[in-house]
This record gives structure tokens, C-alpha cells and sequence, in this order.
């Protein structure tokens, strides 16, 4: 029996702002989904009971390498665009040949920060470009 277990590299997260496909990134952290929970207490010492609550989506956070020709000429666009951008992230789950498996989480959102990359004379680390999204809703 084989175990369909899959790898955190195992995903294709593609970003779009304002209808521009950026192409692909490299991590993807954030997006979490969680509830403001209500709690009862009733009485007759019964035991506390869950009311449920409305639920909340956590900032989504992507990053990639930054590429001169790619990035460079769109980084002042993406830096204006900025409180009002529209976003769309979607992070496709691929098999272990590559290929794309099943639906994707698709996040909706308004482009909240972007960082082009940090300067360090005395490093030579991969410069990247992170972009944060403030998603609407859920996850469709």
C-alpha cells in the first residue's frame, strides 16, 4: 500500500495582482483559518458548551527570490499598489512527479505590504521579495 504522504516543496503557489500573473514563489507561510469561539456557561453547573463563532483568515505572507529582469521593472508598481491591490494566491498541491493533484487553496485578498529585498554588504544571501495579502473570507 502506498503512502500518499506529500513534502512541503510539493506545491506550485502562483500570485496575481490586479489580473498581472507574478508567476510562482517559493514559500507561503500564514493563511491559517480560525474562529473568535463564543463559550457558554449554563447553569445547573452544566458544563461549558461551544456556541461556535465567526471565523477569520490570517495574513498570507509569499516570497521569492528576487530576479533583476523579473522583478526589478515591477517592484515600483507592486510598491504603488500597495492598501489597494487586488490579490489572488493560488497554491496548487502537486504529486510526487510534479504534477498538479486536486483543487487548489485559492486566497482573495488586497495587497497589504510588499519588501523588496534587504541590503547587506557583508552577506551573500539570496536577495528575495516578500508580499503580504490581507485575504477576504475564507479559503475557496
Amino acid at each position: 500500500m502506498a503512502i500518499n504522504a506529500t513534502r512541503q516543496d510539493e506545491y506550485d503557489v502562483r500570485v496575481t495582482v490586479d489580473g498581472i500573473n507574478l508567476g510562482t514563489f517559493d514559500t507561503l507561510t500564514g493563511g491559517e483559518i480560525d474562529s473568535e469561539e463564543l463559550k457558554y456557561k449554563p447553569g445547573a453547573m452544566a458544563p461549558e458548551v461551544s456556541l461556535g463563532g465567526t471565523t477569520t483568515t490570517g495574513q498570507v505572507t509569499v516570497t521569492r527570490n528576487y530576479r533583476l529582469v523579473r522583478d526589478h521593472d515591477r517592484v515600483h508598481w507592486l510598491l504603488g499598489r500597495v492598501g489597494r491591490g487586488n490579490v489572488v494566491i493560488n497554491k496548487q498541491p502537486l504529486d510526487h512527479d510534479g504534477n498538479a493533484y486536486g483543487r487548489p487553496l485559492v486566497y482573495r485578498g488586497i495587497l497589504k505590504r510588499v519588501l523588496p529585498p534587504e541590503h547587506d554588504s557583508n552577506t551573500a544571501d539570496a536577495a528575495m521579495i516578500e508580499i503580504e495579502v490581507t485575504p477576504h473570507g475564507g479559503v475557496t
